[in-house]
């Protein structure tokens, strides 16, 4: 069975393919994701390698972590399962009070 692994302390030059090519030597891979900021469209340092068996993780996690990769020093371990988190209001003022912006003409 596969077993997904949380790889941190990516360099923002690392590529998905470049660690999809790393992560080989320890095993089958799965599937291999470098997480992207929306906003920026640059790797935010971190990402997901799915190895074929839960063997080849533990060589996988045994082999990088703490060792460099692109010059930057791996986090590896085991990815913990998603939690669900409550859903964000965006930062805005959804209503009510107006927050400082009621400045203008006729509010004397």
């Amino acid at each position: 069975m596969a077993k997904k692994l949380y790889i941190g302390g990516l360099s923002y030059s690392t590529t998905e393919d470049g660690l999809k090519e790393a992560f080989a030597q320890a095993g089958n891979v799965v599937s291999a994701a470098i997480i992207m900021d929306r906003m920026t469209g640059r790797s935010r340092g971190f990402g997901f390698v799915e190895m074929g068996t839960d063997e080849e993780a533990e060589k996988a996690i045994e082999m990088w972590n703490g060792k460099e990769l692109d010059g930057r020093t791996l986090t590896v371990n085991e990815a913990r399962p998603m939690e669900n988190r409550p859903q964000r209001s965006g930062g805005f003022n959804r209503g009510g009070d107006r927050g400082g912006f009621g400045g203008g003409r006729g509010k004397w």
